[in-house]
């Protein structure tokens, strides 16, 4: 069972706190992780392109001249696509992209990327994120405090605190390369794409619950 210091936001050491081997202690499973951002990506395509085909263009009614004895080479429509302001062979059509991911697969690619964090070093625990106003100021002097920024650039980060935390959700709202989210917002994308993650204690019980695999209930035929 993984243990890791819990900090404040001044970024002194106040205490430690053990990370449950199911959540935090799981192997690296890049094909898996893979395979949950390519759905992540997917779900989030709009698929609203569209181009129009030949008789989706307005004109072209008319045959633009008769079918033989001019010389030219038959053609029965303007808005043919080999002509200019045609329609479009095989152009793209609105589609929905979106397909799901079995369960099962989706909470082992969280697992896999906590663990991986926490392996890298990038994992921080800190013991409250409490915030006495919603001002940027504010939320900046936490990054400043915890060594994730220096007033002008600030480290790709994804805070993860509870449901109720609003001061620190409308602070962060203007803080770029940041993101704030709660345990049930986490997803594969935000983990892979942020170089440091912030969570709060109360934030790693709402995980634990959330992310640790359901033991199997044993029958007693079984038994």
């Amino acid at each position: 069972m993984p243990t890791l210091t819990v900090r404040n936001l001044k970024n002194k050491e106040v205490g430690e706190v053990k990370l449950s081997d199911a959540v935090f202690g799981a192997e690296l499973n890049e094909s898996l992780i893979h395979s949950a951002v390519r759905n992540y990506l997917a779900n989030g395509r709009q698929g609203t392109a569209k181009t129009k085909t030949r008789g989706d263009v307005r004109g072209g009614g008319r045959k633009p001249w008769r079918q033989k004895g001019t010389g030219r080479a038959r053609v029965a429509s303007i808005r043919s696509p080999l002509w200019r302001g045609g329609g479009r062979v095989h152009g793209p059509a609105p589609r929905d992209w979106s397909y799901n991911l079995p369960k099962k697969m989706r909470k082992g690619a969280l697992r896999s990327a906590l663990s991986e964090r926490l392996r890298e070093g990038n994992l921080i625990v800190v013991d409250e994120i409490s915030l006495g106003s919603s001002k940027t100021k504010d939320f900046v002097s936490v990054l400043v405090g915890l060594e994730l920024s220096d007033n002008k650039k600030h480290t790709k980060t994804l805070m993860v605190d509870s449901l109720d935390n609003e001061n620190l959700i409308l602070s962060s709202r203007n803080i770029k390369n940041t993101k704030v989210v709660n345990s049930f917002g986490v997803n594969i994308y935000d983990l892979i794409y942020h170089e440091k993650l912030v969570l709060s204690k109360a934030a790693i019980e709402e995980l634990d619950a959330i992310l640790a695999p359901k033991k199997k209930k044993v029958t007693k035929e079984a038994a």
